[in-house]
């Protein structure tokens, strides 16, 4: 009865160890997707400046291109953020 109880308590441990690593390991895949989706948002706020500024001084073409390459970087943040995301699931 002793060895049982031991048993069942060595296995209890090892348990609620396993799942606070993976508390963890979500809490920090979570961080890492609202810094991916943050640092979008932010390079799309930069080539909206650009743009608002560039159509301030009449040139709507690169307006057009400074917005695109805003929108551009913003969707390569938030792949790199995604990324890193499933690399803190996994880890």
């Amino acid at each position: 009865m002793r060895t049982f109880t031991i048993v069942a308590m060595a296995f209890l441990f090892v348990f609620v160890g396993v799942q606070r690593f993976a508390q963890a390991d979500e809490v920090k895949a979570k961080v890492e997707d609202m810094k991916g989706k943050a640092n979008a948002n932010t390079e799309k706020a930069k080539g909206e400046a650009k743009a608002l500024a560039e159509e301030a001084k009449g040139n709507d073409v690169s307006a057009t291109m400074e917005r695109a390459k805003g929108q551009t970087k913003a969707a390569g943040e938030r792949v790199k953020g995604e990324a890193k995301e499933l690399k803190a699931k996994t880890e």
